[in-house]
């Protein structure tokens, strides 16, 4: 099962994200629930990085491993705003539909 541990602060703005293991729903590069919360992630992590005003630390160090660290100035709010609604959005999604794969934990500071 693949866990995701997500911290939004008190106005939903996403400050951190990480996940590990696997999901265990399919064969090593045949498991479509592993494959979604990985798009999911490595596009959060790679539009975040490009985006001006948005401040973001990430790694995926290993396979089954991915974290990522947000701050912003007033400028990038908006949009790491959006960005983060997204990606919670679509992990939910996934956690919903495969409660027994992947575990998504949102922790509000």
């Amino acid at each position: 099962m693949v866990k995701i541990d997500a911290v939004l602060d008190k106005n939903g703005i996403l400050r951190s994200c990480s996940a590990s293991g696997h999901c265990g729903a399919g064969k090593t590069g045949t498991d479509i629930v592993c494959a979604a919360v990985t798009v999911l992630l490595r596009t959060a992590l790679s539009v975040l990085s490009d985006r001006k005003g948005v401040n973001i630390k990430g790694s995926a160090p290993k396979p089954g491993e991915l974290w990522l660290e947000t701050d912003y100035e007033a400028e990038g709010r908006e949009f790491l705003f959006a960005a983060g609604a997204f990606l919670i959005d679509g992990l939910k999604s996934i956690a919903q539909e495969y409660p027994e794969n992947c575990e998504l934990n949102i922790k509000e500071i």
